[in-house]
Formats: structure tokens, sequence, C-alpha cells
């Protein structure tokens, strides 16, 4: 049987979570499905459930129920050991607060993921890492901490850490949040054209209806649901 062209395929998720003696239903029978290659951004209101669908989408979490199938792997029955494995090769994250370590410079932050890989060696490492660096536009501060770098500085940073595994897909959480509008566009623009380059699927969190506009789809989630697509 052919595999299919849907990277993320999830079907009937649920996710209840306990608090104290009281049941919180994050996620109600969710269903979608996103196509490699494509650009889609995630909306809804606050307790929509985005947060605990990226963290299920990127392998940080499991559902209570439904099936999750990633790159046509079966994602909600591993456990912890294969879901770090499947994380490590398929997905990248980039976060609204960057999440760079403070005392490390860019190409440190850049090659830590690339500790988990048992091939290559430090060279080899560094040399990925920095061409990563010079791709987003990052050549004069890769010897920089973030704390000498601007906004939009780390979150480029952060953008070439998210790629250094040259992973199917990238998880990107309100990405432009921290920036000013120009540091804003010219990350968009970075992601965009890094989709184009690369072929890499983008999933984007955002509460802004412009970032929204500029990707293929919208799905706006609500009560833990697909509300609607547009």
């Amino acid at each position: 049987m052919a595999k299919n062209s849907h990277i993320v395929a999830a079907t009937e998720l649920y996710k209840t979570y306990q608090m104290g003696s009281v049941d919180v239903h994050a996620l109600r029978g969710l269903s979608m499905t996103i196509n490699q290659g494509e650009v889609v951004a995630i909306m809804g209101p606050s307790g929509s459930g985005k947060s605990t669908l990226m963290n299920i989408l990127g392998c940080l979490d499991k559902p209570t129920s439904g099936t999750y199938l990633l790159n046509n792997e079966n994602v909600q029955d591993m456990d912890r050991d294969q879901l770090a494995d499947i994380r490590n090769r398929q997905v990248g994250f980039v976060f609204q607060s960057y999440n760079l370590l403070s005392r490390s410079t860019a190409l440190a932050n850049v090659m830590m993921p690339l500790r988990y890989r048992r091939t290559n060696g430090v060279e080899d490492h560094r040399k990925i890492a920095e061409d990563l660096l010079v791709r987003v536009g990052l050549e004069d501060r890769i010897n920089h901490k973030p704390t000498e770098m601007s906004g939009g500085q780390q979150q480029r940073v952060a953008i070439a850490r998210a790629l250094v595994n040259d992973p199917s897909i990238v998880l990107a959480d309100e990405p432009t949040g921290n920036l000013d509008s120009k540091s804003g566009d010219e990350i968009m623009d970075l992601l965009l054209g890094l989709n184009k380059e690369k072929g890499v699927t983008l999933i984007i969190v955002t509460h802004d209806p412009d970032i929204a506009a500029l990707t293929q789809r919208t799905i706006n989630l609500f009560d833990g649901r697909v509300h609607h697509e547009q």
C-alpha cells in the first residue's frame, strides 16, 4: 500500500487532564489532516485546545484516546524513549520565548539537538550549524550569546536550531509574539521561504489574523474540536 501525503493524520483525539477531583477535557474528539509541505495556521480562543494539540503533534504528550500518525508512524502507543526519538528525527520547534540557552553562543544553541545523533562527529555538527546560521542571516552573530542579540536575531537562532535535524515538520508557537512588526515580518518571510526552499511542513499557532492570512489554510479550534477551516 502506498503511503499517503498526510504528514499529520489525527483522528478522534481526546485529551483529559485531572486537576484534583475535576476532569478537564482539553480535546474532545478532534480530527484533522495536514499534507506534506503545507503551511497551516492554528487559531482559537484561550482554552480551545491549541497548546494541548501542539504538544501532541510535537510528540511532547500523548492523547488520552484517538489515533495520531506522524509521517505514517503511529505515535499514541509509543513510550517515552520512542517519543523522544521521533521528536528528534521528525519535529522542529520554534517558541514565542525563543527557549535559547543564555550562556551559550548561537552556534552552541543550534548544535545542541545534534548531540543526540549517533552519526557524524563534532566538526560535522559544527558545519551543519554554521551553514544554517548563515542561511538565516546570522553569519556575523555565530559566536554571540542571546544577550548580545536582538529578539529577531534570537528567533533566527531558534529557527536554525529547529531545522538542524532536517525535520519533516516545524511547529511554531506564536513565533512573532515577542517581536516588533518589522522583525515579525522578517521572521515570517524567513519561515515561508524555508518552506518553499526545503518543503518543510509548517504549523503556526497564532492569535494574529495577519499571520494566518500568510498561510495556505487556517484551522480554527473551539472547545477542543475543529470548529471550522478556511
